[in-house]
């Protein structure tokens, strides 16, 4: 599972969208922070897409990761680049509930089907 989430951040840390929708299922139910949650694969790619547009960069730096039957829970540090150059480094809490009762078949590819950001963004807004 550490190299799932290793590749999982680094689509995200690469700004790549379609290798960020590639470890969602069709289905997903996605939220960041206090966000409205945004529903379905397709929805999502196109809000990944949009958070991309708006910094430079992004870098998370993963603290600890566990498992809990279908859930994997990530726990961290993202760094945001602002297109200026200034940085925001915030803390986080990642959860994914994952396909399949009791999560993925060591031969299937893991799915997220619930995807849920716990951070707070505020820094962000006062940059």
């Amino acid at each position: 599972m550490t190299d799932w989430i290793n590749n999982l951040f680094a689509a995200i840390d690469g700004k790549d969208a379609a290798a960020f929708a590639a470890f969602l299922a069709e289905d997903v139910h996605f939220r960041y922070g206090s966000q409205e949650p945004v529903l379905g694969k397709a929805a999502v790619r196109a809000a990944a897409e949009g958070i991309f547009e708006m910094f430079a960069a992004l870098s998370h730096e993963i603290a600890e990761a566990w498992i809990a039957d279908d859930a994997v829970f990530c726990e961290g540090q993202v760094t945001y680049t602002l297109p200026d150059g200034r940085t925001v480094t915030l803390p986080f809490l990642n959860v994914f509930r994952m396909t399949g009762a009791g999560g993925p078949a060591p031969d299937e590819k893991p799915l997220i089907a619930d995807y849920r950001i716990y951070i707070d963004p505020t820094p962000l807004a006062t940059m």
